[in-house]
């Protein structure tokens, strides 16, 4: 997101009324933000190959409604990894030909669903696609097949993220003793299985060591069409993964620096021969959102500075429990929400939740914080405030995308202009009553009745 629009940003949600004492989270959703990364990732691929290329948004990043629908008028289609993410998609309008499904724990009724469906399926082991053997012959389907494959190319800095190691959980493993000739083989006997996946991980995996699992990827489609005397693989799905700078606004690295590298190191796979599949997520999306948060209190301990704000492990699980792995920028606004200025200041930043580690940030430097004033969390447009963690029975955010408009001398996107803020709403506050709601509450006597 382009600082200045979200400065603009933050203090027309304070006027506006979004966030308030009444309603004091708030998430944010930039939309040119969100359209200037989704051309980004079609401009640079397209400058390195001529080959067809399917982007499929991976859902798991923001599975909302509007933002799938966004993507989809932008040209993205859709990854999905469970039938929740699947109703999404289809309720976002993305038509089968540009939905994938992955998942490494597939039923027979998701299964059947995606063949009806025509719906590309990536089989995630040999036990997939003896279930995928029964289900095409007794049905005809329009569904690419393919097979997700590990190149075991080792472990990035986060090794949860990591998809490639040598006991990762996904895909068959090719190292492991006698794998490859059994992915061989599988495909030989199987003329419908004609795509090729895998997938070395996301955040923490630097980029030469997600060419080096494409590289596998390419020379096991090669092997296969070489000893099938025909080229049976047509698609590569590379997954996706681009890691994202949380550090800065810089938007680093590029996609478009991911695809020379790949046209450098695997120069076939973007010969013409070989239709293409993505799979990115975060890295469309996490540049893009914000969350604001009032200060409710503010105090000392130990002689250090607290804010106490509203926004902590509910809309920030990831930082709360894995601060060194997962850091979040904050900014401080006052509480007419313009940026704050003033000494700076070490001091914690800290959420609502009953736990003592309920901390956005530990010894921050920043202006210091009053009562009443605005803390706002860049770079958490994916995996954070869409990923609700409910602790203390905390309510989901609101969430609202926003685009600025010129007014006066300036156009709001980085000139030191002014512009109008106009907000839109992509998912409503959740309310007590949903809470108790989804907590049982219509079957209050089923235990002691």
């Amino acid at each position: 997101m382009a600082s200045s629009r979200r400065d603009l940003a933050v203090r027309a949600s304070v006027d506006q009324g979004l966030l308030s004492p009444a309603e004091p989270v708030v998430a944010l959703l930039d939309t040119a933000g969100i359209r200037t990364s989704a051309a980004a990732l079609t401009s640079a691929f397209a400058a390195v190959t001529d080959a067809p290329v399917l982007h499929a948004f991976a859902v798991k990043a923001c599975p909302l409604v509007p933002v799938l629908r966004l993507l989809r008028e932008a040209g993205l289609g859709v990854e999905v990894a469970s039938p929740g993410e699947l109703a999404l998609a289809r309720a976002a309008g993305v038509p089968p030909t540009h939905t994938v499904l992955d998942s490494p724990a597939k039923t027979p009724a998701e299964l059947r669903q995606a063949l009806a469906l025509g719906i590309a399926v990536n089989a995630d082991n040999l036990q997939e696609l003896a279930r995928l053997d029964a289900l095409v012959a007794s049905a005809p389907t329009s569904s690419p097949l393919g097979l997700r494959v590990n190149p075991q190319v080792g472990a990035g800095s986060i090794d949860a993220l990591s998809t490639a190691t040598a006991t990762s959980k996904f895909g068959v493993a090719l190292r492991d003793e006698g794998a490859r000739k059994a992915v061989v083989q599988a495909f030989l006997e199987r003329p419908w299985l004609t795509r090729l996946h895998t997938h070395t991980g996301s955040q923490g995996v630097p980029l030469a060591l997600m060419a080096e699992g494409v590289g596998e990827a390419y020379a096991l489609a090669e092997e296969i069409n070489r000893t099938a005397g025909r080229q049976q693989i047509d698609t590569l799905d590379i997954g996706g993964g681009l890691p994202v700078n949380f550090h800065s606004d810089e938007e680093t690295p590029t996609y478009a620096e991911y695809a020379r590298l790949l046209a450098d190191t695997v120069p076939g796979l973007f010969d013409g021969r070989y239709g293409l599949v993505t799979e990115f997520g975060r890295s469309l999306l996490a540049k893009h959102g914000t969350v604001l948060a009032r200060v409710e209190y503010t105090k000392t301990s130990g002689g250090r500075p607290i804010a106490v704000t509203h926004a902590g492990v509910q809309v920030a699980t990831r930082t709360v429990y894995a601060p060194d792995a997962w850091p979040l920028r904050v900014l401080a606004y006052d509480s007419e929400g313009r940026p704050r200025t003033g000494e700076v200041t070490v001091q914690d930043v800290a959420g609502p939740a009953c736990f003592a580690g309920d901390l956005l940030a530990t010894g921050r430097a920043l202006p210091l914080l009053h009562q009443g004033d605005v803390v706002a969390v860049p770079d958490t447009g994916a995996y954070y405030f869409a990923h609700h963690y409910a602790y203390n029975s905390l309510p989901r955010p609101g969430i609202h995308g926003f685009t600025v408009t010129e007014r006066g001398d300036g156009d709001g996107s980085g000139g030191g202009g002014d512009g109008e803020v106009a907000f839109t709403t992509v998912r409503k506050p959740q309310t007590l009553a949903e809470i108790v709601a989804e907590s049982g509450g219509a079957h209050a006597d089923a235990l002691v009745g």
